[in-house]
């Protein structure tokens, strides 16, 4: 994953960084073999208790799909902000008013992403237990600036990445 996802160069990240490496995360959502593989092993941080998968748009739609495929789990799927058209929602497929629901995403920077569907999730009454992603590529221990306290278990981290693992 290391080696597909890594590429050189400038690059400005959302969270307004600039970087002069970048993992792209659609060179292994868009591979079936690579996501299977990333399915089976995110899975495996999920907190037990979880009972819905929820993937943030648009990284970690692809990802919660193959999870929800891999432990059997629903998957639901946060828009970044509700749409304003046909459901008017901004979390589709499931009712997650009092369900114990973990976030699913690619790469966490500072996590903003992830602070804006706290919002939207702890609006609908979800009872969040943390966020599972891919790569966590932010300084020092994985934490969502915005939420402090709100788990985040990487599957890889950017350490890990740079050493090739």
């Amino acid at each position: 994953m290391a080696l597909i996802s890594t590429l050189e160069g400038e690059f400005v990240l959302r969270s307004g960084q600039i970087s002069h490496r970048y993992f792209d995360k659609y060179r292994f959502e868009g591979d079936p073999a690579l996501l299977r593989r990333l399915a089976k092993a995110m899975s495996t941080l999920l907190p037990t208790e979880t009972e819905i998968v929820a993937g943030l748009e648009l990284g970690g739609v692809p990802i919660a799909t193959a999870i929800s495929l891999e432990t059997g789990l629903p998957a639901a799927f946060v828009r970044k902000e509700a749409k304003t058209y046909g459901t008017c929602r901004a979390i589709e497929a499931q009712d997650i008013a009092g369900r114990k629901v973990t976030f699913i995403e690619d790469i966490i920077s500072t996590g903003g992403a992830v602070a804006d569907a706290h919002a939207l999730a702890d609006a609908e009454g979800a009872d969040i237990l943390g966020v599972v992603c891919a790569i966590w590529r932010g300084e020092g221990n994985p934490a969502i600036t915005g939420v402090p306290g709100l788990p985040v278990y990487p599957l890889f981290t950017r350490d890990d990445l740079e050493r090739g693992r």
